[in-house]
Order: C-alpha cells, then sequence, then structure tokens
C-alpha cells in the first residue's frame, strides 16, 4: 500500500516552485497525495525565512501539523528557515523529525552538502489536495524559538555555472503536470544583489541561472496534463538579470562590475530575459514576469512584455526617497520611477503596475515618508504591498542607526494602506461597464491580464464557465480589489443585464 504525503507551503510563489518539485520526487518514489495532513504519512512544510513575521508563522504552522499528524507520521521541515536556522530548529522542535535544509532528500537520505547555492525561496499556496477551511489553526509558540543565522555556506566562491550546487537540486528537478490553468516557473535561483535589507544571499546564495532550453522543457511538461496550460508567470529573486551569470564578463552598469556597488541602469547588452520571455509567449497564450527591478526595465524589456500581450508590470521599487534608497543600498528615486511608468503608458494606457515598499527603514524621516504619500497618489498603481521593516541578521541594515519605533512604523503603514486601499478602489470602479477578457482559473472564478494569479484580486464569474478557456466578459461591479462580470453574448449583450440599485449604480461598486 503507497504511502501518502502533505506539503505545506509558506513564503512566496518560488517556494511554491520548489514544492512542486518536491511533489515530484515523492510521486517518483511512490508516494501518492493525502486528502488531508491527519491522513499523510509523510507530513512536509516548506518554510520562509524572509522577515520575522513569516519565521513566526512557519514554526506556529510546524506546531500545529505537529498535532494534526496521525500517530507514526514523519513530520519535516525545509525551505529556507530549515536552511538558515538548520541546528536551532532541530533543537527547539523536538516534534520534528527531520530539519532537511538544501540538498537533503526528504525521504531520509542526505545528500553531500552544497558550498555556494541551492534550491528554493518564499509563496503562498498549498500543495496537492486543498486543506479543508480552518483544518489548521496555528498556536502561538509556548516557547520563543531562539534563532541564529548561519554565515553564507561558500561566501566569497564562485558565481552562477561555476558555483558547486547541491546534488539534491530542486531547480532543475522535474515537475508533475499542472493542475490549474496556469503555473510559476522559476528561471533562477539565488541573488548577486546587495540590498541592505535583505538575507536571501545568505541562504540561497549567488544568482545561477537555468537554460532557457530546461525551461522551456519544463513548460512542455506542466501543460502535458489534461487541462491545457494558458499562462506562464516568470519568477526569481532578481528575474531581470535573468542568464547574466551564465555570461563571460559583466554587462557595463550590472551590480557584478563592481562588487557591493549601488545599483545603475544596465546597458542595451545581452539581455538573455528578453529572448526567453519570447520563447515562452510562444508557448502559451499568456506570459507574465513578477519582481523586476527599476535599474533593469530598459525599453527592449518592456517592448517585450508588451507583445506578450499582458502589460503587466511588478516593479520592486521599495522607496521613492533617493538619500533612504542609498541607505538601502538600491537603485533609483520616486521621478525616475513616475516617468518610467508614464513612458509605459503613453505606450499602453492599459498597463497595471504592482510594486512593493518598505516602511520604517532606518533613518526613514517624516519627510521621506510624505514623499511616499505623495508619490502614491500621483503614481496611480493597481497593486501595492507595504511591510514594515524587519532587522534581520547579517545585513547592512541591521547595524544602522534611525531606527524608527515600532508604533510610528504601524502609524506609517495604516496611512499607506488607507490611501493605496482607496486608489485600487478607484482604479478598480473605472472598470465598471468596460469589455475584458479573462482567464476562468476556477468554477466562478477568473482574472484579467491586470491581476497575477494568488496575488492581486478576482473577478467573479458565473459558476458554469469552463476552467482554462478565455472569456470576453462586460465588468457589472466592483468590491474593493474585486470585480463581478457577466460573460458577453453573441450579439455582444449581457447574458445577464447587470443588478442595479435604486440610484444606477450597479450593485457591487464602489463610488
Amino acid at each position: 500500500m503507497a504511502e501518502h504525503y502533505w506539503v505545506e507551503t509558506l513564503g512566496c510563489p518560488k517556494n511554491q516552485v520548489d514544492s512542486d518539485k518536491l511533489v515530484g520526487t515523492l510521486v517518483g518514489d511512490g508516494f501518492e497525495a493525502a486528502a488531508a495532513p491527519g491522513d499523510a504519512d509523510l507530513v512536509v512544510v516548506n518554510t520562509c525565512a524572509f522577515i520575522e513575521a513569516a519565521r513566526t508563522e512557519s514554526i506556529d504552522t510546524v506546531l500545529a501539523l505537529a498535532d494534526l499528524r496521525r500517530p507514526g507520521a514523519r513530520l519535516v521541515v525545509t525551505g529556507c528557515m530549515a536552511e538558515r536556522y538548520r541546528d536551532e530548529l532541530a533543537a527547539a522542535l523536538p516534534e520534528v523529525d527531520l530539519v532537511a535544509g538544501f540538498g537533503v532528500s526528504l525521504t531520509g537520505t542526505t545528500q553531500p552538502p552544497a558550498t555556494a547555492t541551492a534550491t528554493a525561496t518564499p509563496a503562498t499556496a498549498t500543495l496537492g489536495t486543498a486543506m479543508p477551511a480552518g483544518a489548521i489553526a496555528p498556536t502561538p509558540t509556548a516557547t520563543p524559538v531562539s534563532l541564529t543565522a548561519k554565515p553564507l555556506r561558500g561566501s566569497g566562491s564562485a558565481s552562477g555555472a561555476d558555483a558547486e550546487v547541491p546534488s539534491f537540486d530542486l531547480l532543475n528537478l522535474p515537475r508533475p503536470p499542472a493542475t490549474a490553468p496556469w503555473a510559476y516557473v522559476k528561471v533562477a535561483e539565488g541573488c548577486d544583489r546587495n540590498c541592505g535589507f535583505c538575507a536571501i544571499p545568505s541562504f540561497r546564495g549567488k544568482q545561477r541561472s537555468r537554460t532557457a532550453g530546461s525551461i522551456v522543457a519544463e513548460i512542455g511538461q506542466l501543460g502535458s496534463g489534461a487541462s491545457p496550460l494558458r499562462e506562464v508567470v516568470l519568477v526569481a529573486q532578481d528575474l531581470a538579470s535573468f542568464g547574466r551569470d551564465r555570461s563571460t564578463g559583466s554587462v557595463p552598469g550590472s551590480p557584478d562590475a563592481v562588487p557591493g556597488a549601488i545599483d545603475a541602469p544596465v546597458g542595451e547588452g545581452r539581455r538573455p530575459l528578453v529572448d526567453l520571455v519570447h520563447r515562452v509567449a510562444d508557448l502559451v497564450r499568456w506570459t507574465r514576469l513578477l519582481y523586476l527591478y527599476p535599474s533593469s526595465l530598459d525599453d527592449a524589456l518592456v517592448d517585450a512584455i508588451l507583445a506578450t500581450g499582458v502589460p503587466y508590470f511588478d516593479l520592486s521599487l521599495q522607496h521613492v526617497s533617493r538619500p533612504l534608497l542609498k541607505r538601502m543600498r538600491r537603485w533609483g528615486e520616486g521621478d525616475r520611477f513616475l516617468d518610467r511608468i508614464a513612458a509605459i503608458r503613453r505606450d499602453e494606457p492599459g498597463a497595471a503596475f504592482r510594486s512593493s515598499f518598505i516602511v520604517g527603514y532606518p533613518g526613514e524621516t517624516e519627510e521621506d515618508h510624505d514623499q511616499l504619500l505623495a508619490w502614491l497618489g500621483e503614481a496611480q498603481l493597481d497593486w501595492v504591498g507595504f511591510f514594515p521593516f524587519s532587522s534581520e541578521e547579517g545585513t547592512h541594515a541591521a547595524g544602522l542607526d534611525g531606527q524608527v519605533p515600532p508604533e510610528l512604523v504601524a502609524e506609517r503603514l495604516r496611512e499607506c494602506t488607507e490611501l493605496q486601499d482607496a486608489v485600487t478602489a478607484a482604479r478598480r470602479d473605472l472598470l465598471i461597464g468596460t469589455r475584458v477578457e479573462v482567464l476562468v482559473d476556477a468554477p466562478g472564478e477568473g482574472r484579467t491580464y491586470r491581476e497575477a494569479p494568488e496575488i492581486d484580486g478576482i473577478v467573479s464569474l458565473p459558476t458554469d464557465l469552463a476552467v482554462g478557456t478565455f472569456v470576453d466578459v462586460v465588468v457589472t461591479g466592483a468590491a474593493g480589489p474585486d470585480l463581478v462580470a457577466e460573460p458577453v453574448g453573441p450579439d455582444g449583450s449581457l447574458s445577464v443585464p447587470p443588478a442595479v440599485s435604486p440610484d444606477g449604480i450597479p450593485v457591487g461598486a464602489l463610488r
């Protein structure tokens, strides 16, 4: 009788890809998916260690699953947190049978340790059969777990293709066919940048890009199931730098030209990502890119994105104050960002924009914060995420002066969120009455090109539309980030007229 697995994934889309590859490995070893954590013989938690809140969530999830597992079931912790805090986790969590860092098989066979870089990164989703609602209710840890980050393995070693990689290398393992009409595809591991707040290079290593051929082959695997693959979402820690580590020499102006330097705009040299985008766009209807550094968004890359028919730009900005960005070891400033966004909108007025910002970075002044608020009002981005600064051991920012009091960080977060929520709602309202194309992701739920899966809002649809199909609809209502739409009939009319309130406003619309 086959053993059963359950994989719980925390963090970002890159970690979701790693979990998919773990599942492919487990299935190859004869395991079958469990219907719930309590039915599994092997329970795996793929953790995130990006910031303190993510680590707390990871520990709480491990403890909750330890309570849910059946007698005799094995509990394994893997992912970023397992790699960064392996020994501490093993000592602090006796409930866990194995803390498997990078290069360790989850079924118990330890592989030779890596000396430079390895597998995954942070995501938000559950592998295999969806967990029943309320199945996990994370319980606060009874005793705080003290964690000390390990130094970077192989620090100072060769980068990219010259670095030693783990023999159990998730980056290039096969994946099972996609079960949704879209899929994340991770094109590189690690990062060569030196952002002041980020610890990821310390446990993910230097950038290590895949070959374009291996990526194309993986997309073929993902689309080999019963349902067609309609959208590919390319992800990496530094997506725009894809392929540079596989090239000889350095691109003028790139971060590797002067070690430790602040980012500068790249030149018009090699752009492997542009070629990759064109190749992927030949395979699927929609190609989406997540996490683009603004310094790398040149005209060639913008043109390639627009040519895919998915004018969606996820720009990693982090702030708009030039002095603060310098303290972050980041390139750019608010006016440059606005100019680039405006130029893209001139070429494609319907372009959608997402970004993320750190609030409360050491040295952030009231002037910096007011500048960010004003910028958000002017930029009118579709989607924005705000994160409180998290002091990460071993990073440049951990030793900076000018720490912002937590209560002030919370106040600034609230102000940013309230402003952006209003902007997002207003931009969604503008779509009411317009005709758009949606990809049906699940019964009653779809997306236009403006919404990245699992991250942005959704479009509520009639439940009888076939999953995996593209459908023309008219937006009939909006509720904050989400839309309501009805299919367009053969004669161009709505299949179901929109409901309206006594004052004539479509039901669900926010005015």
